[in-house]
């Protein structure tokens, strides 16, 4: 029996008698989901959505990676964990600050509460970007927690991720990072670590690089689908509670001629106010630009030398594409993101379009001869949220009564299945 107990912003948690994995499916829009169990090609969501529990859930806006996980792991939206995206500006240095390091992090994971109270946990993650946000403050020391990404398998060891010789112990080579390999690494190093250590709490997250390029019904996308359902059906099979969730989902933002559909925001103001009057953030850039080419559909607005918010709003909101146009007041409350991160305006652009800076500042050359599938707006916050257990009286009643969200998932996974 388990039955450890850790509390986190407000939650307490009591592990069940057996273990729980939790994945994150980077990208996985449901319209994969839905495609996969249309097409027949993915057995064991099928019976976990039968027999368990199935929802499609809020995300963290922007529906971006790193908030979206913070709040997943964390089990709050982003104003209590404080990471709104890849980057914000930094008022007194007017400087983009990176905002994957633990310092920016304002709480810490389920994982980690668990850690320190003597469970076995385990956090694997494809990029290295998310890991030590992920592991803060994990009892790595202790021998309670295991930590690392498949991006850097090669480079484990035990001080720094309670393991090491992961490549050798998973019988795989390092996979490249622009592969649909990163992902399942990550579930297969779970697997193995289920199979030999029996961790009490897992939590594996993906990479998006599929759903980036391909859409749910072409053959990669699908092969990928398949891959991850076997998968899934394995960690079952050791015993574990499975939960799925999503970061975000994904929309194409290409027009017919297979050019992305982009608005530069940066230069409609520089043309419209002066070169010096505002700044453009997008939040999504990050090293993987081959995925999006640091186009999404959220970025934050700078206003300098007297250039009035309410004037970039009026003239923003009337742009075709554009969906919202919030003061930083209003996008704060709205979406419940960290006020003092929060640039002056928030600008979203609708499924169909994405929003970049300068054009001039954008590489796309990564993106020659496929259409750009991207995410970071309200269209793409909606993800799946799957339990391979049914829930008990209390959590199925809460989920008739409240919309759930995908920061829900650790709490119903871990507290809610019968």
């Amino acid at each position: 029996m388990s039955g450890i107990s850790a509390d986190l912003n407000g939650i307490h948690y009591t592990l069940p008698d057996q273990p729980v994995a939790v994945v994150c499916i980077d990208g996985g829009d449901p319209a994969y989901i839905e495609h996969g169990l249309n097409a027949g090609i993915i057995p064991n969501i099928a019976r976990f959505i039968e027999t368990g529990f199935h929802a499609v859930t809020q995300g963290t806006v922007p529906s971006f990676t790193c908030p979206n996980n913070m709040s997943i792991v964390t089990g709050k939206p982003a104003s209590v964990h404080g990471i709104s995206g890849n980057f914000y500006l930094d008022r007194e240095t007017n400087e983009a600050v990176v905002m994957t390091g633990p310092n920016l992090l304002r709480s810490e994971s389920v994982m980690t509460a668990f850690s320190r109270q003597g469970a076995k946990v385990v956090s694997i993650t494809a990029k290295d970007k998310l890991r030590e946000q992920l592991g803060k403050n994990m009892d790595i020391d202790g021998g309670n927690a295991i930590s690392f990404s498949s991006q850097y398998a090669d480079r484990c060891t035990m001080e720094v991720n309670g393991i090491e010789r992961v490549l050798e112990y998973v019988g795989q080579p390092l996979p490249d990072m622009y592969s649909a390999e990163l992902s399942l690494f990550v579930l297969d190093a779970g697997i193995k670590l289920l199979e030999d250590r029996k961790p009490d709490l897992m939590y594996l997250s993906l990479t998006d690089f599929i759903q980036h390029g391909h859409a749910p019904d072409a053959p990669e996308a699908e092969r990928f689908y398949r891959d991850l359902d076997s998968r899934f059906g394995r960690l079952e099979d050791l015993g574990a509670i499975v939960a799925l969730t999503a970061d975000h989902g994904m929309n194409d933002k290409s027009k017919p001629d297979g050019e992305p559909n982009v608005i530069w925001l940066q230069d409609l103001l520089d043309a419209e106010y002066g070169k010096s009057a505002s700044k453009v953030i997008c939040p999504i850039t990050d090293a993987f630009v081959g995925h999006h080419g640091a186009l999404g559909g959220f970025v934050r607005v700078y206003c300098y030398n007297g250039l009035e918010p309410d004037t970039v709003i009026d003239f923003v909101k009337n742009i075709p594409g554009i969906e919202f146009a919030l003061s930083r007041e209003n996008a704060a409350n709205k979406f419940e993101l960290p006020f003092d991160r929060e640039g002056d305006v928030a600008v979203i652009s609708d499924a169909g379009t994405c929003i970049g800076a300068s054009q001039a500042d954008h590489d796309l050359s990564a993106l020659k001869g496929h259409r750009l599938r991207t995410h970071g707006g309200v269209s793409e916050s909606r993800v799946p949220f799957i339990l391979s257990k049914p829930l008990n009286d209390t959590y199925a009643k809460r989920a008739l009564q409240s919309e759930l969200h995908s920061y829900d998932v650790f709490d119903f996974a871990i507290n809610g299945t019968a």
